[in-house]
């Protein structure tokens, strides 16, 4: 009996098999391959994006009918009740619209009053983000505020979260520094952008003993979270970094390099109260860096000076003595590694609300949406 009609090889496995080596390609080859396959993530990207984007019009519009519905009649949840058992009846693969998801989109609708403030907030974001913003804020400006920096910040669902639970909105934009007095005016705003009072640096270990050096070292530990601490466009440059000033030597805490800012940020972490001597320590350190490591097209160096408890007027009025762009700000540390009981909790209940939306069975249990 021929061999060829009970073969079960495939014109797949056989055009695989038949495969040269990757050696013998020329060296072009991987570059041809990533551009291949960045076109095709992308394409999954804005795929999945649209899927999103319809989903919560979706939401938004049938909560909507809700609601206009509930105002006008002024009938209760028994409605929702009935008209999610008679939608899943008329349609019986639906899912997504049990009593409670409806209840869930009447309350999205009323969260989010205008259809173009969806569009351009709320849309763009994974319905896990939109599920965390709906949860934990009860104010538009603020949801609004959070669903910007999210866009632009790129945080997952749990790093939200936890940017709430710090209240990150009251936190930003908050250090006491001269820089609209010492920096130009387009400049001023965008640096002032990226400070912080206090930083909250909710990973560290503290204990009675602990110095500077090993609370440094603990940052460097967690060198990714303290980035996502500083904010979008950082990089590590270094530590107690050396510096020979004609036979004396320095050692400046952190160094950070801005892409964002164009420049280098040295941060000198205390853990004490804020005083006066702390501020011409770290000029000297910006001076000494500037003449050291900045390249050409590099702009001046922005100190940041954290202090476990500071006087803000007393700050304010020792700035004014200085030509350099420097922040004062505190810092505050949990003894936590995770987030707390009751927030970890509600992340477990918005993956089982958000499967049920997006119509899986599947619940995610990594927040990483």
């Amino acid at each position: 009996m021929s061999s060829k009609g009970n073969s079960s090889t495939s014109k797949d496995d056989v055009c695989f098999a038949s495969t040269p080596p990757a050696a013998g390609l020329p060296t072009w080859y991987p570059l041809l391959l990533d551009s291949i396959s960045d076109r095709f993530s992308q394409r999954l990207r804005r795929a999945s994006m649209e899927v999103n984007q319809k989903l919560i019009r979706t939401n938004w519009s049938t909560g909507r009918d809700i609601l206009d519905r509930q105002s006008e009649q002024g009938w209760g949840n028994k409605v929702i009740d009935r008209l999610s058992c008679d939608f899943r009846e008329r349609y019986p693969d639906a899912k997504g619209y049990s009593p409670r998801n409806l209840k869930y989109m009447r309350c999205f609708a009323e969260a989010w009053p205008s259809a173009a403030m969806v569009q351009q907030a709320v849309a763009p974001l994974p319905m896990g983000h939109e599920l965390v913003l709906l949860e934990k804020l009860n104010e538009e400006p603020t949801r609004i505020w959070y669903a910007e920096t999210v866009l632009a910040e790129g945080w997952s669902r749990n790093q939200l979260a936890c940017q709430i639970e710090t209240r990150l909105h009251e936190r930003s934009r908050q250090a006491t520094s001269n820089f609209n007095t010492v920096l130009p005016s387009s400049t001023s705003a965008i640096v002032q952008d990226v400070t912080k009072d206090p930083y909250v640096f909710d990973f560290l270990e503290l204990a009675e003993s602990n110095n500077e050096r090993e609370i440094e070292g603990q940052l460097l530990q967690h060198v990714e979270r303290f980035l996502l601490k500083l904010g979008r466009g950082f990089a590590f440059v270094a530590r107690q970094l050396r510096l020979d000033m004609a036979g004396d030597e320095f050692f400046p805490d952190l160094v950070f390099y801005g892409f964002v800012l164009l420049r280098f940020v040295m941060v000198e972490l205390k853990v004490e109260k804020f005083e006066l001597d702390h501020l011409g320590q770290l000029g000297i350190y910006m001076s000494f860096v500037d003449d050291l490591l900045d390249q050409p097209g590099d702009e001046s160096t922005i100190g940041l000076l954290l202090s476990k408890t500071k006087n803000s007027v007393v700050a304010e009025y020792a700035l004014r003595g200085f030509s350099s762009p420097i922040g004062v700000t505190e810092w505050a540390a949990e003894i936590t590694d995770s987030l707390p009981e009751d927030v970890s909790r509600s992340l477990q209940s918005i993956d089982e609300l958000e499967a049920e939306l997006a119509g899986t069975d599947n619940v995610k249990g990594d927040g990483s949406t």
